[in-house]
């Protein structure tokens, strides 16, 4: 595989090597046809988190906002409009994924607090293109990604995506997929936009990651990397869904309506939890290997929003009348737990599968609808204000395997209000409060209720900060924020539920932009201090710190162009990330650690077409460590890793 890999790059070297060279391009492109010029660092505006094909930077990510994730708190956007995602969209769908907090929210009716993760859809344009991927890396993954646009006519246009996988993992487990997509773009008249879209990805074969779990409150010795643990039968089969129709209608000269509707589901006609218990200092332990029945996940969910624009002179008025709604359906539990015995962990384990004794599942079905209205004026030189208010109707029934129903029902009405003014041509100073009722995410599969879905959870955010223009181009945003939730967490029985609340109080910042023709950089950073109350908790069994918690992110990147080589550019990212709390107790820390990358990219064309040849060394210098996987869990983390991608656009 490797020799592979340098013969395709060689190839591709020498084939630049007498092929023109293309200028650079910085705008923000990741459409089909133009994804050899994707470049996260020169093309995102912050470092709050940002996805440009493949390329992601930033201190926040998808599971990771202020210290919280908004895709478990349901928190999602396609193109600005509501989504329950049982699955994200892939970069067949997605083009971009923008994390919107603080300044950034404005423009967003009906903010939240944990966060927004905005999909941007690659939406078929007028012309026919194509965009071509492959990928390799030291480990022997391989991975192909294809993208065409295909005009039939003015007014309908098609676009395909297709993905084939075959990777080898950090433990050698192996996860092998492919994937397909079909969207189009129909305007049947003047004013109306009509996107509807399915992608279909099967993994046909997903090795499941051991986890280690220690014996009592201690760090584990350093875990094995790059050694599969245990039995080959350890594994499971897939399929993801996403299927909608997003709409755009100019019903007016001033009213605009927009619409989504959108299906997304999960289905695992197998699936395992690896797990070595009661791990010692001596690197033994014990091995449980937890199976599933069929799961199924399946979520409904859509939103109506009309919009009457009103403008007067210097200022602009949005008023937001919208309705969003979903339905959610989950078969969980029924699981079989296998103890496979004493195990050493250096050592892979093969134990024989045995039968597989199930018993029945429950049912839950969610259902929310919430009306609002919202309003968002902007007054050109002095400032922002947006606001809104919603009534939400929450219902949730769990079917027990034995019989009985739980049913929870909650109501609510949401308000948020984020005011921006400018105090200089260069400054803008905000503030803003906005309250929620959020999913809480599943029960972890370490803990005695695993794939559990969790209530529905009242939540509080209020923030405050600033934009400062350091030059044209060179942005600079700061914020203070303060967010409150309930602690959901492993309780004394082994459940994961409310153990008490977590406030979340800190600092961010991002600056962004180009030094120099040459030289752009994106760096961010956000301090938190975060703290759990539990009253009534038994001394010392929770700690004022919640499982997760990491006081410290950093994160620098950097790409230059060197003046004297067209086309070739270098780009380095370190991240640094302080101690992480492991336990409930918080007893046990992860300690903190630098990660370095160090990357470059070739442009040029070849036969009329840009190429892009990257390069990318992750974890530059080999650092040891661990991922955390729950309170008291742990997997190794990447070691150094080789990796390579050639981009053609058609």
């Amino acid at each position: 595989m490797r020799a592979a890999a340098i013969l395709t790059t060689s190839a591709v070297m020498a084939a630049a090597s007498q092929a023109q060279q293309v200028p650079p391009a910085d705008a923000v492109v990741a459409a089909t046809g133009s994804r050899a010029a994707e470049n996260a660092v020169r093309q995102v505006g912050d470092a709050f988190g940002s996805t440009i094909g493949r390329e992601v930077i930033g201190i926040y990510n998808q599971t990771n906002v202020r210290g919280f994730s908004p895709i478990a708190a349901g928190n999602v956007r396609i193109d600005g409009l509501y989504f329950d995602p049982v699955v994200p969209p892939n970069t067949r769908l997605s083009r971009t994924t923008t994390i919107r907090v603080g300044l950034s929210a404005l423009g967003s009716p009906f903010p939240a607090p944990t966060g927004l993760v905005d999909f941007g859809f690659r939406r078929p344009g007028d012309k026919a293109a194509a965009s071509l991927l492959l990928a390799t890396d030291e480990w022997g993954t391989v991975n192909a990604e294809i993208d065409a646009v295909l005009p039939v006519n003015a007014t309908l246009s098609f676009g395909l995506g297709a993905s084939s996988r075959l990777e080898n993992g950090l433990d050698q487990t192996r996860e092998d997929s492919v994937g397909g997509t079909l969207t189009a773009r129909w305007n049947p008249a003047p004013g109306l936009t009509l996107v509807p879209f399915v992608s279909v990805l099967r993994q046909w074969l997903d090795d499941h990651r051991l986890t280690f779990q220690t014996a009592t409150e201690f760090l584990p010795p350093l875990l094995p990397r790059r050694q599969r643990f245990g039995p080959d039968w350890v594994n499971g089969q897939g399929l993801d869904i996403n299927a909608g129709l997003l709409a755009d209608w100019q019903v007016a000269p001033n009213w605009q309506l927009r619409a989504g509707l959108f299906r997304s589901s999960r289905v695992r006609d197998r699936q395992m939890t690896n797990l070595v218990r009661n791990l010692q200092t001596d690197r033994t332990g014990t091995q449980r290997v937890i199976v599933d029945p069929r799961l199924n996940f399946a979520a409904v969910s859509g939103e109506v929003r009309l919009t009457r624009q009103i403008d007067e002179g210097p200022r602009r008025h949005l008023i937001h009348f919208a309705v969003r709604g979903r339905s959610g359906d989950r078969r969980f539990g029924g699981s079989d737990a296998l103890e496979l015995g004493p195990v050493q962990i250096d050592t892979p384990s093969r134990v024989p599968e045995p039968p597989f004794n199930f018993s029945p599942q429950q049912f839950d079905d969610v259902k929310q609808v919430t009306g609002g209205i919202g309003y968002e004026g902007r007054w050109l030189g002095v400032g922002e204000l947006a606001a809104g208010l919603q009534w939400t109707d929450y219902r949730k029934r769990i079917d027990l395997p034995g019989g009985g129903v739980q049913a929870t029902n909650d109501h609510l009405l949401l308000y948020n209000i984020t005011i921006a003014a400018n105090i200089t041509p260069a400054l803008v100073v905000y503030a803003g409060a906005v309250n929620g009722l959020e999913e809480s995410g599943v029960a972890p599969g370490n803990a005695a209720n695993r794939n559990e879905a969790l209530p529905a959870i009242r939540t509080r955010q209020i923030d405050a900060g600033l934009r400062l223009a350091i030059t044209d181009q060179i942005k600079l945003v700061a914020g203070v924020f303060d967010i409150t939730k309930p602690y959901f967490n492993l309780d004394a029985n082994n459940r994961f539920d409310v153990l008490g609340d977590v406030v979340n109080r800190g600092v961010e910042a991002s600056i962004a932009g180009p030094l120099t023709p040459t030289l752009s950089i994106v760096a961010g950073g956000v301090w938190l201090w975060p703290k759990v109350s539990a009253p009534g908790a038994v001394p010392g069994r929770i700690g004022e710190r919640p499982v997760g918690a990491i006081s410290q992110r950093v994160e620098f990147s950097a790409d230059w162009r060197p003046p004297f080589a067209p086309g070739l550019s270098f780009d380095t990212r370190i991240a640094y990330r302080s101690s992480e709390t492991a336990t409930v107790s918080n007893s046990v820390a992860v300690p903190a650690r630098t990660i370095v990358d160090l990357g470059g990219r070739y442009r040029f064309t070849l036969a009329g077409n840009a190429v892009l040849l990257r390069i990318i060394v992750a974890n530059l210098f080999d650092k040891q460590g661990y991922d955390l996987r729950g309170a008291g869990a742990y997997g190794p983390i990447p070691g150094r890793q080789a990796q390579a991608y050639v981009t053609i656009d058609f």
